[in-house]
């Protein structure tokens, strides 16, 4: 019985340490978007999230290690589970269909990088901080690894236009479907959310499976 006890209060207290951890993720999010990385203070997350700013220190160790949580909860929902590990991208790797996996990558990118492109613009902001720089870095890395995936199982497919090199195909898809097009013409320009999914699934269908637009 004192063992289930031991094993019920370590379960407990790994929720509350991950729900302490997601508050203070959630209210960094808030108060970099409005505030910006520089402005905004380890304290003012701590209040924020209602909780000490030593918890702050335990939980991430740096105010950088904050944002990085907070992009890759806006990436994801969590901040453990990246794009690569998720279902719907191995989902679109698995699918025979060239074309419709490329629209449904389309789909689920742009649903992810409008929710990740504040806190994308945020890094960008800051990025003269060595640090913020770094993370900016390692994030386009990550998308630039993860779309060359993704343009490797559309070259195989039926119907992917033979004339089209790997290298072009990749770099259409990582310019087009990105945080850097979503700001230009949705935040700024004042595109909706549904004309630019709508604008980025018909370009690079032209380019990749040209054959099954004309059809």
């Amino acid at each position: 019985m004192a063992t289930g006890s031991r094993a019920k209060n370590r379960t407990s207290k790994a929720e509350q340490a991950s729900a302490t951890r997601r508050r203070i993720v959630e209210a960094a999010s808030a108060l970099f978007v409005r505030d910006g990385f520089v402005t905004t203070t380890m304290a003012t997350i701590a209040k924020e999230a209602g909780v000490a700013v030593q918890t702050l220190y335990m939980s991430f160790g740096s105010k950088t290690a904050i944002l990085q949580a907070s992009f890759d909860h806006a990436l994801s929902g969590a901040e453990t589970t990246g794009i690569l590990e998720t279902d719907w991208f191995q989902q679109v790797l698995a699918d025979p269909d060239g074309a419709a996996a490329l629209g449904r990558f389309c789909q689920e990118s742009a649903r992810v990088i409008a929710s990740a492109a504040p806190l994308f613009d945020v890094m960008r902001a800051a990025a003269a901080d060595p640090e913020v720089g770094d993370v900016l870095a390692h994030n386009k890395k990550l998308r630039y690894d993860g779309f060359r995936l993704v343009v490797e199982a559309l070259a195989s497919r039926q119907g992917f236009d033979s004339g089209l090199s790997s290298d072009d195909a990749h770099g259409i898809l990582y310019a087009v479907l990105s945080e850097d097009t979503y700001l230009l013409l949705v935040t700024e320009h004042g595109w909706s959310h549904e004309r630019w999914i709508s604008w980025v699934n018909l370009t690079c269908s032209r380019h990749f499976f040209p054959t099954r637009v004309a059809e």
